[in-house]
């Protein structure tokens, strides 16, 4: 059986370019300090080297370093004359996951006045019973429990959140939820949550729908 050829120049070149490197996991998603200590510092030392490579393709480096995370959004081109297409879309999402987000931020933030420790850990049903108290009452109990599920499948998804490797039950809220959902939209938070529940009305059956796909957030 023939074995696959390999090039050590080709490797060692690879382990000498630490920009490629960064710039690979930036390009696939967030970078978190906390999972990749070493690509993290790495990312630190040559930010200047990145933004002038992203800046090319009509990027930013979005840095939050106090926090540990970074990611690549779209950089402002209104003065550009023939702008850029844009590489990173925004995504619209409905009003019950915007809504989760709001409470999981919410919740961070009084997790943060009253800990010292980073990490926000809850349990499914914890996240559960938070939502539900938002809701209008339902006939079908099990169907409500149900949706919710999927819209923390879907903060999960889109990496607010993350499973307990072991205990999928157990969810860490990230930090990165901090730079999506401002203090600015907290302290309307009020507000919003009534103009949700105004929007939530039970359907002919009596049941409640949460599953709107219209959103708050872009």
């Amino acid at each position: 059986m023939n074995q696959p050829e390999i090039n050590p120049d080709k490797q060692a070149m690879q382990r000498d370019d630490p920009l490629s490197l960064v710039l690979i996991h930036l390009f696939k998603g967030v970078v978190y300090a906390a999972d990749q200590p070493k690509l993290w510092q790495e990312l630190l030392e040559l930010q200047a080297q990145i933004g002038d490579y992203i800046q090319r393709i009509g990027l930013r480096l979005s840095l939050h370093e106090d926090e540990g995370f970074a990611w690549l959004e779209t950089a402002n081109s209104d003065n550009e004359e023939i702008p850029l297409p844009k590489l990173v879309q925004r995504r619209q999402l409905s009003y019950p996951v915007s809504l989760l987000l709001a409470l999981l931020r919410k919740k961070l933030a009084e997790h943060d006045s009253l800990s010292s420790d980073p990490r926000l850990i809850m349990s499914r049903d914890e996240i559960v019973e938070m939502v539900r108290t938002f809701l209008p009452d339902s006939s079908n109990d099990a169907r409500v429990v149900d949706q919710i599920d999927k819209h923390i499948n879907k903060v999960v998804e889109l990496g607010f959140a993350r499973r307990l490797k072991g205990d999928k039950q157990r969810i860490e809220i990230r930090r990165i939820i901090n730079a999506f959902v401002t203090a600015q939209w907290l302290s309307e938070f009020d507000q919003r949550l009534q103009e949700y529940q105004d929007y939530l009305e039970p359907d002919r059956n009596g049941d409640t729908n949460i599953n709107s796909t219209e959103g708050v957030f872009e």
